[in-house]
């Protein structure tokens, strides 16, 4: 069954983002290795096994960021006894027809030691490796957040500022299966991911924060009603 964060990310990828009416809505723990909380603008979800009353009581009224205020998110690491991850930027991009503009190389899913690879490992189902026939640049493909496809590449030291990033995320749309956007996760202060992302007409259309959890946790939870909403 479709977890309902997957639907709304879904939406958002095709122009229909949630209402920005300051709303924070409780979502069941998405099936896989996290949880989240997911912003859109002027609306949120967290997706995650809490009290609806007591998450209530830590979201501030007055504001629309309220779910990824740094004291929430620690509150709710705090309740789910793990930490949280980075804030990071949600962008999505739809799948291009035909082969990648780039000659990519298949590697194995469990490449050496590679932090990139390890961490996809954690995070995403149903990986491919792929990497450039100058070893210059490294493309990871999977399946992470709710079941939606995510990329994540990385470019040697040597190799950037010559558009490989770009060329990486552009090859990324071109490999994943028609019909099915394309998310991609950023730090904002990753301004050469952000440009190269951007520049292969990824989109903005929200931000995140995960939080790894054990194999095998997450007990669901029912969705319920809004539990924040503005004054007034």
């Amino acid at each position: 069954m479709r977890h309902p964060l997957l639907q709304v990310m879904l939406d958002a990828a095709a122009g229909r983002p949630p209402p920005p009416d300051g709303l924070v809505e409780l979502l069941p723990p998405p099936p896989g290795p996290v949880d989240a909380v997911v912003s859109f603008t002027a609306h949120a979800y967290v997706a995650a096994a809490v009290d609806p009353l007591a998450m209530r009581a830590h979201l501030r009224r007055d504001d629309p960021g309220a779910a990824t205020r740094p004291a929430f998110v620690s509150w709710l690491a705090g309740q789910l006894g793990r930490e949280a991850g980075q804030l990071d930027m949600l962008v999505v991009a739809t799948p291009l027809d035909g082969p990648p503009p780039l000659a990519l190389e298949a590697f194995a899913v469990g490449l050496a030691s590679h932090r990139r690879v390890d961490r996809a490992n954690r995070y995403r189902r149903d990986l491919r490796v792929l990497g450039d026939r100058d070893g210059g640049g490294l493309l990871v493909l999977g399946r992470g957040l709710a079941g939606r496809w995510e990329v994540a590449f990385e470019v040697e030291p040597e190799r950037r500022g010559r558009g490989l990033g770009r060329a990486l995320a552009t090859a990324a749309r071109h490999l994943v299966p028609a019909g099915e956007p394309l998310f991609a996760q950023v730090s904002p202060g990753n301004v050469a991911s952000v440009r190269a992302l951007l520049g292969a007409g990824y989109t903005p259309v929200g931000s995140e924060v995960l939080f790894s959890r054990p194999t095998g946790a997450g007990a669901g939870v029912t969705p319920g009603a809004p539990v924040s909403a503005p004054d007034g």
